[in-house]
């Protein structure tokens, strides 16, 4: 079980588009507006987990052709996410971005992040602990799961708005959102070329 905690820890800890996206708009919008994000992206975890448990997603998965529609819808909303964090601190946008996308933007950005299905079932199928009683198995997995998932979350939107509070001048605040989004791109970049090697 202490293995299976590490492991979560180490998977959920790293960057992918959930902890990166938390970050900038906590950087680019504040704690408080951007909680419902976070809440969201909660709720859409969870939805994932679900969909692995059930065998949905390896149903859904196994179509070559939704694989590749859910990947380039993947790929189009982590492009428009990362846009919003881009040019939040900017007044040449060229995407409205007044306000952190709310609690729906959180769940449909869990729904379609290849990072999340490779975390869950790795963690879902990977690292048993009671084989004979697998429903046990899987709550204490969840549990585990979410209590990581939760500060995890909550520390990488601490560190956005830490940025933010350190008032930096309005250049610098801009290229550190480009920064943000750079390394999402560079996440997403990484999703579509394993993608595509393991179509190969």
């Amino acid at each position: 079980m202490l293995t299976f905690a590490a492991a979560v820890i180490l998977l959920i800890i790293t960057p992918g588009p959930g902890v990166l996206s938390t970050a900038g708009f906590g950087a680019a919008y504040g704690f408080r507006p951007s909680l419902r994000y976070v809440l969201g992206l909660f709720l859409g975890t969870n939805l994932v987990m679900l969909a692995v448990i059930s065998g949905l997603a390896a149903v859904v998965l196994s179509l070559p052709w939704l694989r590749l529609v859910l990947m380039a819808g993947s790929v189009g909303y982590l492009i428009y996410l990362a846009a919003r964090i881009a040019f939040a601190g900017s007044r040449i946008a060229f995407i409205e971005a007044k306000t952190p996308p709310g609690v729906m933007g959180g769940i449909l950005l869990q729904a379609i992040n290849p990072k999340a299905y490779a975390v869950n079932t790795s963690l879902i199928t990977g690292f048993g602990f009671a084989p004979d009683n697998l429903p046990f198995e899987l709550t204490v997995k969840l549990l585990i799961m979410n209590a990581i998932w939760i500060p995890i979350h909550l520390a990488w939107l601490w560190a956005g708005v830490a940025l933010h509070r350190l008032d930096l001048p309005h250049r610098v605040q801009r290229r550190i959102n480009i920064g943000m989004a750079a390394c999402m791109l560079a996440v997403v970049a990484l999703a579509v070329w394993s993608a595509l090697g393991g179509a190969a």
